[in-house]
């Protein structure tokens, strides 16, 4: 892992944590699997879901919060896109575990090939 400075590590965590947040509702992710195909109206976005255009529009705020969302408003109309920045930040952070779990699935894949191979329990059957 790297090593960072805790001064510098606390607002990265601080954004990870409105990042992880954001994610962490199927709505939100739904929403950004839209945007990633390219920018949409809010009205757009929201004629999936059996919500009224305010919670979708409530939802936007947290993705917006979170950044990875960016809104343009042109009188009535709000066109929305993906920002993916956060998103890169989320990667470097699970990216940042990979030594660990690629040790543990070595270490899964040694226990495995080194265990004989164990028969079958006969179980007898009561009559």
């Amino acid at each position: 892992m790297r090593s960072i400075s805790k001064a510098a590590e606390a607002p990265t965590q601080d954004r990870l944590d409105v990042v992880f947040h954001a994610l962490s509702d199927r709505t939100r992710r739904s929403l950004l699997s839209r945007l990633a195909h390219g920018p949409a109206m809010v009205t757009e976005l929201a004629k999936p879901f059996a919500m009224s255009l305010p919670a979708v529009s409530k939802h936007l705020r947290v993705l917006e919060a979170a950044r990875l969302v960016v809104r343009e408003v042109d009188g009535r109309i709000h066109r929305c896109s993906l920002s993916a920045r956060p998103l890169r930040d989320v990667g470097c952070w699970v990216e940042d575990y990979r030594p660990f779990w690629e040790e543990t699935l070595d270490a899964l894949g040694r226990y495995v090939e080194s265990s004989p191979p164990k028969g079958r329990s006969k179980r007898r059957s009561r009559r």
